[in-house]
């Protein structure tokens, strides 16, 4: 049997209690100037064609039953329809961005059928100047969001004259060019593969164990004796750690990546640093505004990839992150002791879970992941402290302009899960020359998500001058 790595097994029976987890991608492209009337509706029949076989891995489903032990395991499909998977959608005439995003927003709200491949695919026209834009959605199972990006990107070209490219879900031959590398399906075929899934770097069950060991003393001496390492139950309640609710509420911008480089380069610190506090200071002030910051600051849990060269290219496209709690600096007025609260920290976790694999790293959060994910379904559990308050991850996309059967790639934008108890959750991504935030939350936690978007550039502004550089 095909059997899930546990942690993809633990995510798909999470769904079964909670809300869907799917992650996706927002595309907005601009038709080449040669285009006609009908580009997006051949672009959609050449989706369905049936043209180029599906990748392995976009055949796959979930399986669990008495056959199985009631494990879950994967099954493959013999034949993929794709008008099932595929599908066009119109923007409503002056709907424009705001329509969009809402449009999004629902689309990433509904549940992938288990019966069938656990992924979809959105052409949608409408947009000012003709522009449309390509969403596809994936669970969570089988790409986590590096992986997914990399999965979108080796469809596009730096080449505007190319035309007939083969769609995302396409499978690619095994000999890769050096931009994009090389991929393959997973197989574990058996529970010491899984244990090696499941600790990273570890090489075997007593290694994972020792490392969770003396993680855990390193971590309680560190919270101790500084303000770089966050306990498990460190952060305020806020409303973003309770119920989700089932509609969905996106939204999404870039900035130009000079403004974060200049920070960066300024401060002393990386672009991710930059990112987070301004993502920071937009939620600050966001809970200002309402009169919701709590005196402790919010804490973020951050993904950090694993990947090395020392993981089999096959492994390229597997969930392979471990994560780091990351304060916030909330409770701090000045957005440059923000950012370097948040500089140190991840500094710090990335020396961490580097050394400890991803399993280990994931294992000392338990507790933190627990308290966030499962207090929302007990209803009499103190709303005081929690695990963490948001999930804030970076992916990076494209370095260059690249285009879509001619059509030019504009902006790139993630769209990412969430779920009770994590009812907020904020993911960028670098594209060419700019940086896409991505805000996902419940609608009924963040009816107001628009209202994030120019937080960010006040945040970002707040930043510059504080550093005092040109606005």
């Amino acid at each position: 049997m095909d059997w899930l790595d546990p942690l993809d097994a633990a995510m798909m029976t999470a769904e079964v209690l909670s809300r869907p987890l799917n992650i996706g991608a927002v595309l907005i492209l601009s038709p080449p100037e040669d285009a006609g009337p009908g580009y997006v509706d051949d672009l959609h029949r050449d989706a369905v064609s049936g043209r180029d076989p599906v990748d392995p891995r976009l055949r796959r489903y979930p399986h669990r039953g008495v056959d199985t032990g009631g494990g879950w395991v994967w099954r493959e499909a013999d034949t993929v329809d794709l008008n099932r998977h595929c599908r066009r959608i119109s923007l409503p005439s002056g709907a424009g961005r705001d329509g969009l995003w809402r449009l999004i927003s629902r689309l990433h709200a509904a549940p992938l059928r288990r019966s069938r491949p656990l992924w979809m695919s959105y052409l949608i026209d409408g947009l000012d100047d003709g522009r449309f834009a390509l969403f596809v959605k994936v669970h969570h199972t089988l790409v986590d969001g590096v992986a997914g990006f990399q999965m979108i990107a080796d469809a596009l070209s730096s080449d505007p004259n190319r035309r007939s490219m083969p769609q995302f879900h396409a499978r690619r031959p095994r000999e890769r060019s050096d931009r994009s590398g090389g991929r393959g399906s997973r197989r574990p075929p058996g529970p010491v593969p899984m244990v090696r899934s499941l600790a990273g770097a570890a090489a075997s069950g007593v290694t994972l164990v020792e490392r969770v060991i003396t993680g855990e003393v390193s971590d309680v001496v560190a919270s101790m004796t500084g303000d770089t390492t966050v306990t498990p139950l460190a952060a305020p309640y806020t409303r973003f750690n309770g119920r989700l609710g089932h509609d969905r509420a996106v939204a999404a911008a870039s900035w130009p990546r000079t403004r974060i480089r200049a920070v960066q380069d300024k401060a002393g610190v990386t672009g991710n640093d930059v990112v987070t506090a301004v993502v920071a200071g937009a939620l600050r002030r966001w809970m200002l505004d309402r009169g919701e910051l709590p005196e402790r600051q919010l804490v973020a849990i951050c993904p950090i990839t694993v990947r090395d060269r020392g993981h089999a290219a096959d492994d390229r496209h597997n969930n392979m992150f471990g994560a780091w709690l990351c304060p916030l600096g909330t409770h701090l007025p000045d957005p440059l002791d923000r950012l370097d609260v948040i500089h140190r920290t991840m500094s710090v976790g990335k020396s961490r879970v580097a050394s400890r694999g991803s399993g280990a790293s994931l294992l000392l959060l338990a507790t933190a992941i627990g308290a966030t994910v499962l207090s929302p379904m007990v209803p009499f559990v103190p709303r005081l402290r929690t695990g963490y308050n948001l999930p804030i991850s970076h992916v990076a996309g494209p370095a260059t302009e690249m285009y879509w059967n001619g059509a030019h790639v504009e902006e790139m934008y993630p769209v990412s899960a969430v779920y009770d108890g994590q009812a907020l959750n904020v993911t960028t991504c670098s594209y060419a020359d700019r940086i896409g935030f991505g805000y996902v939350a419940g609608r009924d936690v963040l009816p107001d998500i628009e209202t994030l978007i120019p937080l960010t550039e006040q945040s970002l502004s707040e930043l510059e001058a504080a550093l005092g550089l040109p606005p």
